[in-house]
C-alpha cells in the first residue's frame, strides 16, 4: 500500500472524480439494486455544476500508477459530502485512510462536528470510524427509492488541562 499517494485534489481532477463516482456506483457489489444504481447515477459527473459543487469543497485523493482510486470531501459546515472507493481498491484501507486526512483537516479549521448523509455502502466504514447515525431516511432519486441515513461524529478536543 506504500505506491498509493495522498494528496489534495483540485479542478484539474474533477473530470476523474465524477468517473470515479459512477465506477463506485454502478459496478461491484452493492446493497442497491441496478435500477436504484442507475438513477443514483445514469452518468458521470461532469461539467459546470459539478466543477461548481466540488469547488467549494476540500477533496483528498488516493491515487497510484497516475489513477485516483478513492476521494472524500469536505464541504462548509463539516459536511462530508462525498466519499468514493473504486471496487478494484476496496478492502485496502483507502476509506480509512482519506477519512483520516478529512478529519485532522476539520480539526485544524476548528470544527467541532461531521456529518454526512451516507449510503447503506458506506453506513459501516463511517461507522467503523466513529459516526453515529442520527436518523434514517429514504430519498427518491430518478423514480428509485434509495434508503440511506444521515450520520455525525462529534470531534472531541485533543488538548488536555493540567490542574
Amino acid at each position: 500500500m506504500d505506491d498509493i499517494l495522498f494528496r489534495w485534489a483540485g479542478p484539474a481532477d474533477y473530470a476523474a472524480l465524477g468517473e470515479l463516482m459512477f465506477d463506485a456506483v454502478r459496478k461491484g457489489p452493492s446493497p442497491y439494486d441496478a435500477a436504484q444504481r442507475a438513477a443514483w447515477m445514469p452518468e458521470p459527473r461532469q461539467g459546470a455544476a459539478w466543477d461548481e459543487r466540488l469547488g467549494g469543497q476540500e477533496i483528498v485523493a488516493a491515487e497510484a500508477d497516475d489513477r485516483i482510486l478513492g476521494f472524500m470531501t469536505l464541504a462548509e459546515g463539516g459536511y462530508v459530502d462525498f466519499a468514493y472507493i473504486r471496487p478494484a481498491a476496496r478492502g485496502r484501507g483507502l476509506f480509512g485512510r482519506l477519512y483520516a486526512q478529512v478529519e485532522a483537516r476539520a480539526r485544524d479549521r476548528g470544527l467541532h462536528r461531521l456529518w454526512v448523509h451516507a449510503s447503506l455502502m458506506a453506513e459501516p466504514a463511517f461507522a467503523a470510524h466513529g459516526f453515529s447515525v442520527v436518523r434514517r431516511e429514504t430519498v427518491s432519486i430518478g423514480g428509485e427509492s434509495l434508503d440511506r441515513c444521515e450520520m455525525e461524529k462529534i470531534l472531541r478536543s485533543t488538548i488536555r488541562r493540567t490542574t
